[in-house]
C-alpha cells in the first residue's frame, strides 16, 4: 500500500512510547508491522527483543506473517528475529503465569487454566447471600490502585466481601487453578511478589507495542503499568470508538488518555482505506470524527440502506439480502448478517438446542455447528468437551489448554487429531444428514472409540470405562441431526450469520446489521456509550454494501434521524 504522511511519520518516529489513536479501516496492522521492522532497525545489534501484542490469535498470526516479509530488508545485524508476535493475555500466561505464578499462589506445581466445567470447581465457592457464588463466577476490579472482587448482578457490580473472596481464591490458588480474571490477578501479585521476575522482562522486552489497545482492560492496565513503572516502553495504537468490551473491564480509557503522559508523543490515522465514501460519511456521523475516505465515490447500488422488518419478515429480509449480494456480484463468503447478541444470531442461522442427552449431545452439537452452519472452531470446541468428559481423570486445566491453543503448545499433537476428528465427515464425526439412530449414533460411537484408544496409547491418557452407556442414543431423533435446524441449508451456501464482537477487526464487502430499537437509537446518539460502538463497529466492518434493519414498529419515528445520518431508504433507489 502507499503509505499516507500520517503512516510515514508513526514509522519513523524516535524509539519512544506513542499513542496512536486510528478510526477503522485506517491501515493500522500495516503502519503497526512497519513500525516495528524500524523499531528493529533503530536497535540494531541489541540484544533486547520488541513485543507486539494483540487480542486475537488470527491478529497475531497476520503480524508475524506480514513482519517476516518486510523483516528482509533489515540488515543482517539488525536483529531481525528478536521480536515475538503473542496476544496479551498469552503473553501473560507465557512469561508470568506458567513459570512463575505458583510460588506466589502457594502451589506445588505450574498454573493451570480452568474454564468453569472442571468437577473439582464444585468446591470453591464465595459467600453471597442468598446463595453462595461460583469461584469461576467472580470478577477482578481495580480501583484506586487496588484490586477488589466483585461479580455482574444484570450488568452491575455488586462488590463481595473482600476477606471471604481471597480466602477462597487464595485456596484455589494453591491447587495451582485460576479462571481468566483471576490468571490476571495472579500475575499482578506475582511481579509485585517476585521483582526479579519484573526486571528480567524488563530487560528482555525493553520495547512493547500494544494494537487493538481499545481493549485493554483494568487488570492488563495493571500488569502493563508495573512493566512501565519498571521501565519498559509501551506504545498503543487503536480505536477507543471500538472498545466493546466494557463486561471486561475495557472502556478504551487507557488508550484515550494515554497521550496525556508526558514521555508519550500522540499520532493519528484518519484516512480509511476499507470503505466507500457514503459508509465513511456515516461512521463520522456517528462518531463526530471527520476521517477522509481514500477510496473514490462510485455511484452505483453499492452503499447504505436502512429497511423495515417485523419477525415474521426476518427470513425474507435474509433472502433478500443474499440475492443482493449476489447480484451485485459479491462473494457469499465475503458478506455478513450481524447482530447485537448471540440469541437473536442464533435465531437467524437457525440454531437449535441439540437433541440427545449428557455427552452426546457435545457431539451432536459438533455435528451440527460443523454442517449446518460451518462454525468449525465452535465444533471442534464441542468434540474437545466430548472427549475430555470420556476421559478417567484427565490432566488438570486440559479442557481449557486444548480449548485456548495460545495458552499451552506443548499439546499441539492431541489438539491436531481433535481437529481432524471435528472435520472429516468420512473418518472422523459423521454427518449429520445420516438417521441419527440406526446410523450416526454408532458410527460415531466406533469411531470415538478409536479416537479414545489412540489418544490413550499416544498420550497416556486413560479413557473411561462405560463408554456405551456414557454415549447412549437417548433423545436423539430416527431422522437426521440436522432436519428443520436450518431450512435455508437446503438452498445451497449461505451468508454467515455472527456477532458484532466476532467480527471486529474484519473487513466484510457487504454488511446487514439486524438492530432494534434501543440499538438503532444508541447508534444515532453516538459512541458515548458501548452500545452505540457496537453500531459504530457494524457500521464500520462494511466495504461496498450496508443494510441497516430497523424493527417496523420504529421505521416511522427514526426515518428522518436515519436520513439525517446518511441513509438512504432501500425502496427509494
Amino acid at each position: 500500500m502507499d503509505l499516507s504522511a500520517e503512516q510515514q511519520a508513526i514509522i519513523n518516529a524516535p524509539l519512544a512510547p506513542l499513542a496512536v489513536i486510528a478510526c477503522a479501516g485506517s491501515g493500522k496492522t500495516a503502519t503497526a508491522v512497519r513500525r516495528l521492522v524500524e523499531m528493529r532497525r533503530l536497535l540494531a545489534d541489541s540484544r533486547a527483543r520488541v513485543a507486539l501484542l494483540s487480542f486475537s490469535n488470527v491478529a497475531v498470526d497476520t503480524f508475524r506473517q506480514s513482519y517476516q516479509t518486510l523483516a528482509q530488508t533489515l540488515p543482517n545485524g539488525a536483529g531481525r528475529s528478536r521480536v515475538d508476535f503473542e496476544t496479551l493475555d498469552g503473553f501473560i500466561t507465557s512469561h508470568i503465569l506458567r513459570p512463575h505464578a505458583y510460588r506466589t499462589m502457594g502451589s506445588q506445581r505450574a498454573a493451570f487454566l480452568v474454564t468453569g466445567t472442571e468437577p473439582f470447581l464444585s468446591g470453591f465457592t464465595c459467600r453471597r447471600d442468598p446463595f453462595p457464588l461460583p469461584i469461576t463466577d467472580m470478577k477482578v476490579g481495580f480501583e484506586n490502585n487496588e484490586l477488589f472482587f466483585y461479580y455482574d448482578f444484570q450488568g452491575n457490580i455488586k462488590r463481595l466481601d473482600q476477606n471471604a473472596a481471597s480466602l477462597a481464591v487464595r485456596r484455589l490458588g494453591r491447587t495451582g487453578a485460576y479462571t481468566h480474571d483471576l490468571g490476571r490477578y495472579w500475575a499482578y501479585h506475582t511481579l509485585i511478589d517476585q521483582p526479579l521476575i519484573l526486571r528480567a522482562l524488563v530487560r528482555r522486552y525493553p520495547h512493547v507495542l500494544v494494537d487493538e489497545s481499545q481493549d485493554i482492560g483494568l487488570l492488563h492496565q495493571a500488569i502493563l503499568e508495573l512493566l512501565m513503572r519498571a521501565g519498559v516502553q509501551v506504545s498503543l495504537i487503536g480505536d477507543p470508538n471500538q472498545s466493546i468490551y466494557e463486561f471486561a473491564g475495557a472502556n478504551g480509557m487507557f488508550l484515550r488518555d494515554y497521550h496525556r503522559r508526558e514521555e508519550v508523543t500522540a499520532f493519528s490515522l484518519t484516512r480509511n482505506y476499507r470503505s466507500r465514501p457514503s459508509i465513511q460519511a456515516i461512521a463520522n456521523h456517528i462518531s463526530g470524527r471527520n476521517d477522509e475516505p481514500h477510496r473514490p465515490i462510485d455511484p452505483g447500488t453499492h452503499g447504505v440502506y436502512f429497511i423495515g422488518y417485523s419477525n415474521p419478515e426476518l427470513p425474507g429480509l435474509l433472502d433478500a439480502f443474499h440475492a443482493e449480494v449476489a447480484n451485485l456480484g459479491m462473494r457469499i463468503e465475503n458478506a455478513a448478517i450481524l447482530c447485537r447478541s448471540s440469541k437473536l444470531a442464533d435465531q437467524l442461522a437457525g440454531v437449535n438446542e441439540p437433541s440427545g442427552r449428557g455427552i452426546v449431545k457435545h457431539f451432536v452439537e459438533a455435528a451440527l455447528h460443523r454442517d449446518m452452519h460451518g462454525r468449525f472452531q465452535d465444533a471442534y470446541k464441542a468434540v474437545v468437551r466430548g472427549i475430555v468428559s470420556l476421559l478417567d481423570g484427565p490432566p488438570q486445566g486440559l479442557l481449557a489448554s486444548l480449548s485456548h491453543p495460545a495458552h499451552d503448545r506443548s499439546l499441539q499433537d492431541l489438539r491436531r487429531r481433535l481437529w481432524a476428528f471435528s472435520r472429516e465427515v468420512e473418518t472422523g464425526l459423521p454427518s449429520s444428514e445420516l438417521p441419527a439412530m440406526d446410523s450416526w449414533h454408532p458410527l460415531m460411537l466406533a469411531r470415538v472409540r478409536t479416537l479414545l484408544q489412540e489418544i490413550h496409547q499416544d498420550f497416556g491418557m486413560v479413557p473411561t470405562d462405560n463408554l456405551g452407556h456414557k454415549l447412549a442414543r437417548t433423545g436423539l431423533p430416527a431422522g437426521p441431526l440436522g432436519a428443520g435446524a436450518d431450512l435455508a441449508a437446503e438452498r445451497g451456501p449461505r451468508i454467515r450469520v455472527g456477532t458484532v464482537h466476532h467480527v471486529k477487526g474484519e473487513s466484510i464487502d457487504a454488511v446487514l446489521y439486524v438492530a432494534t430499537r434501543p440499538h438503532l437509537q444508541a447508534m444515532l446518539d453516538g459512541v458515548e456509550t458501548e452500545l452505540g460502538r457496537i453500531g459504530y463497529v457494524a457500521v464500520t466492518r462494511a466495504c461496498n454494501l450496508l443494510w441497516l434493519a430497523v424493527p417496523s414498529a420504529a421505521l416511522r419515528e427514526m426515518r428522518p434521524a436515519l436520513l439525517a445520518a446518511g441513509f438512504q431508504e432501500a425502496g427509494d433507489r
